[in-house]
């Protein structure tokens, strides 16, 4: 399945430095606003230790780890659902992407310039989002009198109920917009059976907290980070020195863990979002694996092995018979496949086994 992550935030907050590190690109990250005109596309490897270990069992010639697809989203501007700046384009590549990267600037540095003139995330944040529910809000408009006509013409009771509860969800949705509690709309998008127009002040988000490169060690002082954790919790909050990370990413291996040792930082924060983005949209990693390559293939938690096996071919679930599985830990506990087989580790399940983090699998099918 295709994810897809979107930085957005203001002009000069730091979004393609951000993207940059985050793909190893070149986007150009000039210090004017509207720099990134057309969204830039590109996909990066999930961090996944287990794909080395397990081509390491396997011989495998190559792997294949999961992908996130980031987009780095020309800056917004306040007036841009009513199309200031590049609203227009923005609000139509957001609703594109399956989770929000907000990037807020977290620093101060009188050489970049800043739209408000003042560094103050929160009410740059609170700008985009109250750009997205503007947006939504003539969504909604326009799309309640198409209902109405619907639901006229409908001749199946059927179907005349569904957009009957369209109605209703919008209509709900409707006045928490115009109280600009965007909160309220995911919470109701979310808990709604009901089919509707996508609304993009209802996608999932994180918000990363760009801070100076300085500050990499000392962030939890800093006083813009601290308001954002205050306002969100931190297992929302991501913090990154995008200039830093933009650097890490152009050395090597080598070179970029002497420098990471050299200011403190254990881990690259690229990783963190990475995984992060990964976590908040409900995913999780079955493999398949073989002398030819290992697999990683990202899912949706809770799916079962039927539905899975259509990730990798449409074949696979359309003639699905069963599926031999074992998980990830067990292969590594015994260390071989013939000492997990004779554990009694490895199993036949049918087609409504849910599939678990880190399983392997081998599908039999006959199309």
């Amino acid at each position: 399945m295709g994810i897809k992550a979107g930085l957005v935030g203001l002009p000069n907050v730091g979004k393609s430095t951000l993207f940059n590190a985050l793909t190893k690109s070149t986007v150009p990250a000039e210090n004017y606003p509207f720099c990134t005109i057309d969204p830039h596309v590109a996909i990066t490897e999930v961090p996944d230790e287990r794909i080395a270990k397990l081509q390491k069992i396997y011989g495998s010639e190559k792997t294949l780890p999961a992908s996130v697809t980031f987009v780095d989203i020309a800056g917004l501007v306040k007036g841009a659902a009513s199309g200031e700046g590049l609203g227009n384009q923005f609000l139509s590549h957001i609703r594109e992407v399956d989770l929000i990267l907000h990037v807020l600037r977290c620093f101060e540095d009188s050489d970049i310039v800043h739209t408000s003139q003042k560094v103050d995330p929160l009410s740059d944040y609170d700008i985009i989002v109250s750009e997205l529910m503007l947006k939504d809000l003539d969504s909604v408009e326009k799309r309640l009198p198409k209902i109405e006509r619907d639901i006229k013409i409908a001749k199946v009771a059927a179907e005349k109920k569904a957009f009957e509860e369209e109605r209703e969800l919008l209509l709900t949705v409707q006045k928490q917009l115009n109280n600009a509690d965007a909160q309220s709309v995911r919470e109701t998008i979310e808990q709604s059976t009901a089919t509707t127009i996508p609304l993009i002040s209802a996608k999932k988000f994180l918000i990363i907290a760009n801070i100076a490169e300085d500050e990499i060690d000392s962030y939890q002082n800093n006083i813009h980070y601290q308001a954002l954790v205050n306002h969100f919790g931190a297992d929302h909050v991501i913090p990154v020195s995008a200039k830093i990370e933009n650097e890490l990413a152009q050395l090597s291996e080598q070179d970029a863990a002497e420098m990471m040792e050299m200011i403190g930082l254990k881990e690259q924060s690229l990783h963190t979002i990475i995984r992060q983005t990964y976590r908040n949209l409900g995913l999780i990693t079955f493999f398949t694996c073989g002398p030819k390559e290992i697999h990683a293939w990202p899912i949706k938690q809770g799916m079962n092995i039927r539905s899975s096996a259509g990730e990798i071919h449409s074949d696979l679930e359309r003639g699905f018979i069963r599926a031999d599985i074992f998980n990830y830990t067990d292969l590594i506990t015994y260390g071989t496949i013939a000492k997990l087989k004779e554990a009694g580790k490895m199993r036949t399940e049918g087609q409504d086994y849910i599939t678990q983090d880190g399983d392997i699998i081998l599908v039999k099918f006959n199309v």
